[in-house]
């Protein structure tokens, strides 16, 4: 613990970053002090102005400076596919490292009932009404391939094929390259459920 009070909470405020535990965040704080007073304040200036202008997108809720936000704007994707992903992070990286052209829903999160996470929560009653407008013919599903990432997409697959709209979710498994004796069993496992007929 310093013994500067301003000091301490540098370092206190800087753990809220994920990864970051009390002795990068020690780190941190000196660096900037030490070595980087106009990267802090150039920082700083940005996270304010960031927090000040950033919102969400209206119709897909990723992160935005504007109301509706480029992607969903754009008239040249395709309107009629909408992929459901968790963070704008992914969209991010799938708009970096995919030819995937339709329009996204961020869910922000996934379902957790043991953390109290519902439907509501993150915003599957919104996705419902996006859906209800007839606008979409098919649903993919990008969750994470965890346990909560797998009953997300259940319960939305669920919901998405009662509208009668076609659902499909991304594939999972052994990836390009990867050898099969490294191979954990779960991925293993999940590849041959869902192998494909050549």
């Amino acid at each position: 613990m310093s013994s500067s009070p301003l000091i301490s909470r540098l370092i206190e405020a800087l753990r809220c970053l994920p990864g970051v535990g009390p002795k990068s965040a020690q780190r941190m704080a000196y660096y900037l002090l030490e070595r980087q007073r106009q990267g802090a304040q150039t920082l700083s200036q940005t996270i304010i102005e960031a927090l000040e202008r950033v919102g969400h997108c209206r119709r897909c809720r990723t992160l935005s400076e504007t109301e509706i936000c480029s992607l969903c704007a754009n008239q040249g994707r395709e309107q009629h596919l909408l992929c459901v992903v968790e963070s704008p992070a992914d969209v991010e990286t799938f708009e970096a490292s995919t030819g995937y052209r339709g329009l996204y829903f961020v869910l922000m999160g996934h379902l957790s009932p043991l953390d109290g996470i519902g439907p509501a929560d993150i915003g599957l009653d919104l996705l419902q009404q996006r859906l209800q407008a007839g606008e979409i013919s098919e649903v993919v599903l990008a969750s994470n391939a965890t346990g909560e990432g797998e009953a997300t997409a259940h319960y939305i697959a669920e919901m998405v094929q009662a509208m009668g709209i076609t659902v499909s979710r991304l594939a999972h498994g052994i990836p390009l390259g990867g050898e099969l004796e490294y191979t954990d069993a779960d991925t293993l496992a999940h590849a041959f459920k869902g192998r494909q007929q050549i």
